[in-house]
């Protein structure tokens, strides 16, 4: 897989760590809108070819894939794009700003036969995947909870009057966002999308979420994520059933490890193969491209777009607050 990295930001320095050890991977060209800071990543990660313009590089760059790390307004215009172009996409979470826009993005990568990831850490971690095959084993689900709480690098900014993105709604930022997508993806990417929504948050002076905890209503269960960005606390996934329990350790977009309990028999569980979160999405992204596997890239899309949806229900409670 031939990559292009389009942004310069912190996650971008990050995705750029994590694709080291993964093999099958060609990083072939880094666009920014500052070619000084694009510079910069591309001399210190090898990086051959550099682009201030987004179009230039479609049209020139043999990059079979771009990698969009850049603020959440901009995932869906610059997916667009890439698919108009005939390129492959892997955006970073969240997907978009909408449902629609998801939808769209949709369309337009089936209509074309072009490929979309969603970078969502745990969702192509081994633990999540070994999650799934465990969880009948914990019987009759009652109860779950999934806990994200952080404190933003960017809060002491915030609280002095200085809006960055992450804490800006009008580019897709907030708690929700930015931080408790994490434990949507989680949540949906095991049971599915819940039956009803509710979000109780607390709102800044922007009108921006700066923590919440969202209500997910299932048949015989409900599930509470709480995402924070105001606040720190020990992060943690639960789940609950009649015949016992599961738990993962730390934050929900690492997944590190787990335990679980049933019929009083514990096990833990850390099947992690690369010191970065973000190592496993990348090399699960490639081999499932070079198995032309477009089936199960087309079932992680409606996965997207479930969490997509069931974010939009939970935001439209704050703004009609």
């Amino acid at each position: 897989m031939r990559l292009a990295i389009i942004g310069t930001g912190m996650i971008v320095g990050e995705a750029l760590t994590a694709l080291k050890p993964i093999g099958g991977i060609e990083v072939t060209a880094i666009y920014g809108r500052s070619r000084e800071k694009a510079e910069r990543l591309a001399t210190a990660h090898s990086i051959g070819k550099i682009y201030t313009d987004y179009d230039q590089l479609l049209a020139e760059s043999t990059a079979e894939f771009v990698y969009i790390g850049l603020i959440n307004r901009l995932h869906y215009e610059y997916a667009r794009r890439a698919l108009q172009a005939g390129v492959n996409v892997i955006v970073e979470k969240p997907f978009a700003t909408s449902t629609s826009e998801v939808e769209e993005i949709i369309s337009i990568a089936r209509s074309k036969k072009l490929y979309v990831f969603e970078a969502v850490t745990p969702l192509h971690n081994p633990n999540f995947e070994k999650i799934k095959e465990l969880l009948p084993t914990l019987g009759t689900i009652r109860a779950m909870q999934a806990n994200y709480s952080q404190y933003s690098s960017r809060y002491d900014r915030y609280l002095a009057g200085e809006v960055l993105p992450s804490f800006d709604p009008k580019e897709f930022g907030g708690a929700l966002a930015d931080i408790n997508i994490y434990n949507l993806n989680v949540i949906v990417g095991l049971f599915g999308e819940p039956t009803s929504v509710e979000y109780a948050a607390n709102i800044g002076f922007n009108g921006v979420d700066t923590s919440g905890v969202v209500l997910m209503k299932y048949d015989g269960f409900v599930a509470t994520a709480l995402g924070a960005k105001d606040s720190s606390s020990p992060c943690f996934v639960s789940i609950q059933g009649e015949r016992g329990w599961l738990k993962v350790e730390g934050a929900p977009n690492a997944f590190k490890a787990f335990t679980v309990c049933v019929d009083g028999r514990t096990e833990r569980y850390e099947l992690g193969r690369y010191e970065h979160r973000m190592s496993h999405e990348f090399e699960e992204f490639a081999a499932t491209y070079a198995a032309g596997d477009y089936q199960k890239m087309s079932a992680g899309l409606d996965v997207s777009l479930s969490v997509m949806r069931t974010a939009e229900r939970a935001l439209r409670r704050i703004q009609k607050a």
